[in-house]
């Protein structure tokens, strides 16, 4: 390609990319505190600019287009590498608006997720009640004594101290987290590996809720995990549908490369494992703070309720736009 053809290809690119960068260079002279719309794809388009400059270089061309691409390739890589956007304010966007968007935009796979969770959960459940000794088969003896003496005897939950409160606050963010992560990874597994962990996590939890309301030990159960199971079973069913997503790009990834969707799918899907991060450790606060405390079931009921609710209408509403005001007709 001749001098000429190469920069009426990629003219319109280089001015706008040089646009951005005064845009960016502007706006941390003023110290303005929210420069992420700018930047947003700005890594793809300096890795571009880059690849420009090589071919230039290559090809022999005019010292003065050569010139022109290495200086804005050095303003580039002082706003790429220098560049660091506030936290908290993107925290704020994303929690308002990116988190929730994400999930609803994804939502057939949350809804696959969420499905294997429930009907494994309900199966396993009316199987233990249906047959009560079938719960031997689908728990350990040590798993199922432990479960007995913690919840059969709900002093067992309310004996904790304030430190015991803070250690177990730290055991359950590490033990959600690792089993979220295990759920978004299986998913390359085809996807097997993501339904297999939510089946799992649903027919242990409807096993052990079976088995309690046997032996009427169930409101123990019930109040214990009412609240902080809002964020903390509504995480892993995201994260088990983020993993479904990596699956389905594996399998099934249209005209791109398996490895190109791939990539895309777990981008895309990053989104939604930062919101899980952040739901279970809401979740591990909740339960090693709130959840233990003895109070009576009508107070654990209804604030479990009120989480379950808050979490609906948060995930169904936050972050979409508004619409319009209606105009009034001229008289």
């Amino acid at each position: 390609m001749r001098q000429q053809q190469f920069e009426q290809a990629h003219n319109a690119f280089w001015e706008q990319l040089a646009s951005t960068l005064t845009r960016l260079e502007q706006g941390q002279r003023r110290q303005q505190p929210d420069l992420a719309e700018g930047i947003d794809h700005f890594a793809d388009d300096y890795r571009r600019l880059c690849h420009h400059l090589a071919l230039a270089r290559q090809r022999g061309y005019g010292p003065a287009l050569v010139q022109r691409l290495n200086a804005l390739v050095l303003r580039g890589h002082r706003q790429l590498y220098q560049y660091r956007p506030p936290l908290m304010p993107r925290l704020r966007a994303f929690v308002r608006t990116d988190f929730p968007r994400t999930v609803r935009a994804q939502w057939p796979w949350h809804l696959a997720s969420g499905l294997s969770f429930v009907i494994a959960m309900a199966l396993i459940w009316l199987l233990v009640a249906w047959q009560p000794d079938r719960i031997h088969s689908v728990l350990g003896g040590e798993t199922l004594a432990s479960i007995e003496s913690m919840y059969a005897n709900e002093r067992g939950l309310g004996e904790r101290g304030s430190d015991d409160d803070m250690l177990m606050f730290g055991y359950y963010i590490y033990n959600n987290i690792s089993v979220a992560f295990r759920s978004f990874a299986g998913g390359l597994f085809f996807g097997v590996g993501a339904l297999f962990i939510m089946i799992f996590n649903g027919g242990f939890f409807g096993a052990v809720a079976g088995h309690l309301v046997n032996i009427e030990a169930g409101e123990a159960l019930f109040t214990f995990v009412i609240a902080h199971g809002a964020p903390e079973i509504t995480a892993l069913i995201l994260a088990g549908g983020a993993g479904l997503r990596l699956g389905a790009a594996v399998l099934a990834p249209g005209q791109l490369t398996r490895l190109a969707a791939l990539r895309e799918a777990a981008r895309s899907g990053m989104p939604v494992i930062y919101g899980v991060i952040l739901l279970l450790i809401l979740a591990a606060f909740i339960e090693a703070f709130w959840s233990p405390r003895l109070l009576p079931a009508e107070i654990k009921y209804s604030v479990g309720a009120a989480c379950w609710a808050l979490l609906a209408l948060y995930l169904t509403l936050a972050g979409r736009e508004r619409a319009p005001a209606a105009q009034e007709p001229p008289p």
